[in-house]
């Protein structure tokens, strides 16, 4: 792991007890949403619990975020419409990046963010997810391109590159949607608070594998990034996930249940 920043190691502020491991994902969560609640690191929307968390310091990890050699270079983003990465897409807007968000459940494709289009005063707007649709484009996912970079919220993570969102998988699901319509692999990066990484969390298998880490005070870049799931795990779906994704029972008949 490569760390920038004032420090070459990073630890939690807020560890837990027994060096900040937990045993469960859930336990992650809890710990991470009843911290930022009682510190007063959380941001609007409240309560941070049940959701991907806002957080003092959004906008700092963003600019942060967009110094990262590989973000800088990419053209194309995904970003998903977690209540901290607004000022992600304005950020990437700004440094002329087009950025596509996916629609609830991918039941609408994506929306796609061209800053050719956008005048620069409306970036800000755009990015909102009040203002996004008065700027975007619709973009069914069988027609979306190769991403350079994606950009995922979550609630706890740590140091290795585990990490956990709120627990319906739908960001797991999206990226493993992709690599099964073809798409290469692409670095995942994530914007959280300090107390959000803590020192070990449980990771699955079909994980979103992250490459760095973004808080307002540190830039974490894993090394050597776990691999990239090649396409769906179809043993891990239920009929209720099939329902509520309607794209994976499209796919389903093609790449068979296994």
């Amino acid at each position: 792991m490569t760390s920038q920043g004032d420090a070459t190691r990073f630890v939690s502020p807020f560890p837990l007890e027994n060096d900040g491991r937990v045993r469960t994902k859930q336990a992650a969560r809890q710990h991470v949403w009843d911290h930022l609640e009682a510190e007063g690191f959380a941001a609007f929307p409240f309560p941070p619990h049940g959701r991907i968390p806002n957080f003092v310091g959004a906008s700092i990890a963003a600019d942060r975020l967009l110094d990262i050699p590989q973000i800088a270079a990419a053209k194309r983003i995904k970003v998903n419409p977690d209540a901290p990465q607004p000022p992600v897409k304005s950020r990437a807007l700004q440094h002329g990046k087009t950025i596509y968000v996916p629609t609830p459940r991918l039941r609408g494709g994506f929306k796609r963010l061209d800053p050719d289009v956008i005048p620069p005063e409306a970036f800000r707007k755009a990015a909102s997810l009040s203002g996004m649709d008065e700027w975007a484009d619709d973009i069914p996912v069988h027609d979306l391109p190769a991403m350079d970079a994606i950009v995922c919220g979550s609630v706890a993570v740590d140091a290795l590159g585990h990490r956990c969102g709120k627990g319906e998988g739908y960001s797991d699901i999206e990226y493993a949607i992709l690599r099964e319509l073809g798409h290469p692999p692409a670095p995942v990066y994530t914007t959280v608070h300090d107390a959000q990484v803590l020192a070990s969390i449980p990771r699955d298998d079909n994980d979103l594998p992250l490459a760095g880490i973004v808080t307002p005070t540190r830039t974490l870049l894993i090394d050597d990034p776990l691999p990239a799931p090649r396409g769906i795990n179809w043993s891990r779906l239920t009929e209720e996930d099939l329902d509520e994704m309607p794209l994976l029972k499209d796919l389903l008949p093609t790449k068979g249940s296994s």
